[in-house]
């Protein structure tokens, strides 16, 4: 039987699962995140599809972090040249396209102390892993986070041969299972997706223990408040970068 209660039960275990056994590395990427923006940094957040929504959780809302930024696979349009017809190109996928990366990249003031967290569940398309690759080669730390259950029984899809989470300094394992799909069924389908909750409850620890190693630096907090004049001065600190 599908009921509330079996989800319930099904995604807490999952999630005692994701932290339990990726704790340590939630802690190293919330140090790398603290330093980043101890040195008036950015981070930097991509992920196509569903994987979008990491960042949009933990931006622009009261109490988040005012250092975030989103690259947005829209930009490849808006600012980045690339026709509408071959954005949405169905049998074409353009996130799955290598070597067009670059396009989105270069759009963005991006400084040698800015962090990124690219996150794919499959880790498999060349967009993601080209983004991931670019932030190595300009010499910036990269978090990577994904399912290991699903990237591990995937062939790869970039011309390199590799996937998402060989281009990581630190990998989170979402700890979601393969295809993403949660409980088993009676039919031939496994249903309730999983991906962005486990990624977003990893976004989150990261922020409160960015935020707890920013107060015990004394390190002047860049998170909204609700209060207009300090939250219009943050966005300006940061204005054209976050």
């Amino acid at each position: 039987m599908i009921d509330a209660k079996r989800f319930k039960d099904e995604i807490i275990d999952l999630l005692n699962t994701l932290y339990d056994s990726q704790s340590d590395n939630i802690e190293a990427s919330a140090k790398l995140i603290a330093d980043c923006i101890e040195k008036d940094g950015v981070v930097h957040v991509f992920g196509s599809g569903h994987s979008v929504g990491l960042g949009i959780d933990i931006k622009d809302r009261q109490g988040s972090l005012v250092p975030i930024h989103i690259m947005d696979m829209s930009h490849f349009v808006t600012k980045g040249g690339v026709p509408v017809e071959e954005f949405m190109d169905k049998k074409n996928i353009f996130e799955r396209k290598p070597g067009v990366a670059g396009k989105l990249y270069e759009l963005y003031d991006i400084k040698p102390q800015d962090v990124f967290i690219v996150i794919s569940n499959s880790g498999i398309n060349g967009i993601v892993i080209d983004i991931a690759d670019l932030a190595k080669k300009n010499g910036h730390k990269v978090i990577i986070i994904t399912s290991m259950k699903h990237t591990l029984a995937e062939e790869p899809r970039h011309p390199s041969g590799k996937k998402l989470y060989e281009f990581g300094d630190i990998v989170i394992d979402n700890c979601g299972p393969h295809g993403d799909a949660l409980l088993e069924t009676t039919g031939v389908a496994k249903v309730c997706s999983v991906s962005s909750i486990c990624n977003n409850c990893i976004a989150q620890s990261m922020a409160a223990r960015v935020i707890e190693i920013l107060q015990e630096d004394g390190y002047e907090l860049p998170v909204l408040n609700g209060d207009e004049a300090h939250d219009k001065a943050l966005r300006e600190k940061y204005e054209g970068r976050a």
